[in-house]
């Protein structure tokens, strides 16, 4: 225990002088780390593809299956997506600096606020190492340093990324320990993280229930949860019932196993004999199975009854929950009772309900007749995400680059001195 803890501290401790150089860090300087990190994804491209099968072969050994596989993958797309956030985060404004909302009060002082870097992040998560090039590369851009405590099945692929990261920040003249990597895959290094808050501002869990419930209990810096996607479709009267399959299989078929996924669909008593049946074949010819609730079952012939831990599950599989309500309201208090402030999605052709379900829905994204697949900082213009949080304080949502910073307030005076 005694090794973990030193193995941990001494990473916290070199995080924290790393941020200090990081605060201070011009825009230039972090852009040529970023887009060098970028060049060092294509040029060691088949070593960190080397390095990720051994990592998905022991997995596999291990007896790890389903979603968690399928996200410790990565490929040539993969590391393409992942070279363009890169680009995409390296070419936008730094934030760090910026001063805003300036006002002169009537004594001659001049107030505003000054966004800063948050200082070291803790990031600890499961399974997918693209998440260690995406969280790293806002970490920096955002002007922090980052802890990062990946999952053991990603270990071999997790050592080679943050080593990359290393030698771009080094060419670049920055400190190499802005990012940085825990090499010990012992629950024993979380609890050790979670202890050091006088060098962690903050943590970020990214991972299943038990990973959340663990930082939660234990935590004793603040915590920006990634909590799990319990996400609904709401098929409203007068829907293009088109549009509405087309955005419930891809909400649902593309990656089942992600937190963007869709988990259940509500649709309108109006519309249910013109649509359930089309999304049934839909759905079965993909390999979904229909959970349905009493009420949807006459229109389904191959759904089995739902039971009452179906709704407000999420399933990240080939699983898929129905229910027929009687209008918005119904589908607005279904949502309110089972979802998770995560992703919700009505599809409608009436202005005034779809105004209503972007206001009255607490979600960190709520869309209309779009699929819930967007909730994603890449789709949504941030060029990458460290996670998305439900917490609402101090972020809801996709976390990006000015997510990842806060303000401060700065007062320019002239001798001022209070009465």
């Amino acid at each position: 225990m005694s090794n973990v803890r030193e193995t941990v501290l001494g990473l916290a401790r070199a995080a924290r002088a790393a941020a200090r150089a990081m605060r201070a860090a011009g825009g230039a300087a972090k852009e040529k780390a970023l887009r060098r990190m970028a060049e060092l994804l294509s040029e060691r491209r088949d070593e960190i593809l080397k390095a990720n099968a051994a990592d998905v072969q022991a997995a596999e050994e291990a007896g790890l299956t389903g979603p968690k596989l399928g996200r410790l993958g990565l490929d040539g797309r993969t590391l393409s997506d992942l070279e363009q956030g890169l680009t995409q985060v390296a070419a936008m404004p730094d934030p760090v600096g910026e001063i805003d909302q300036m006002q002169t009060l009537a004594n001659g002082l001049q107030v505003g606020r000054m966004r800063i870097p948050l200082g070291v992040i803790g990031f600890i998560y499961e399974s997918r190492p693209g998440a260690t090039v995406e969280a790293a590369a806002l970490s920096l851009k955002a002007g922090n340093a980052i802890v990062l405590r990946g999952g053991k099945e990603a270990l071999r692929s997790n050592t080679l990324l943050v080593e990359l990261y290393q030698q771009a920040l080094a060419e670049a003249g920055l400190p190499a320990a802005a990012v940085q990597l825990v090499p010990l895959s012992d629950r024993a290094a979380v609890l050790e993280m979670l202890k050091l808050d006088e060098y962690l501002d903050v943590i970020i869990p990214r991972g299943g229930e038990g990973l959340i419930r663990l930082v939660a209990e234990n935590a004793r810096m603040p915590v920006l949860y990634h909590a799990k996607g319990v996400n609904h479709l709401y098929v409203d009267e007068g829907a293009d019932l088109e549009m509405a399959l087309k955005i419930a299989h891809n909400g649902k078929v593309q990656r089942p196993g992600v937190c963007n996924a869709l988990e259940a669909v509500l649709v309108h008593e109006a519309v249910a004999a013109g649509f359930l049946p089309r999304l049934e074949e839909a759905m079965t010819a993909s390999g979904v199975e229909l959970r349905a609730h009493e009420n949807a079952l006459p229109y389904l012939e191959r759904a089995r009854p739902a039971g009452q831990d179906d709704w407000g599950r999420e399933f990240l599989d080939l699983v898929l929950a129905v229910k027929v309500v009687s209008g918005l309201d119904e589908a607005l208090e279904h949502i309110a009772r089972y979802g998770s402030h995560h992703t919700e999605a009505i599809v409608t052709e009436d202005y005034a309900r779809a105004l209503r379900f972007l206001r009255e829905v607490d979600a960190s994204l709520v869309l209309v007749n779009a699929s819930p697949r967007f909730n994603d900082g890449f789709q949504l213009g941030l060029g990458a995400e460290i996670g998305i949080s439900t917490s609402k304080l101090h972020a809801y949502g996709p976390m990006g680059v000015r997510e990842l910073t806060t303000t401060k307030f700065v007062a320019l005076g002239d001798g001022q001195v209070r009465g």
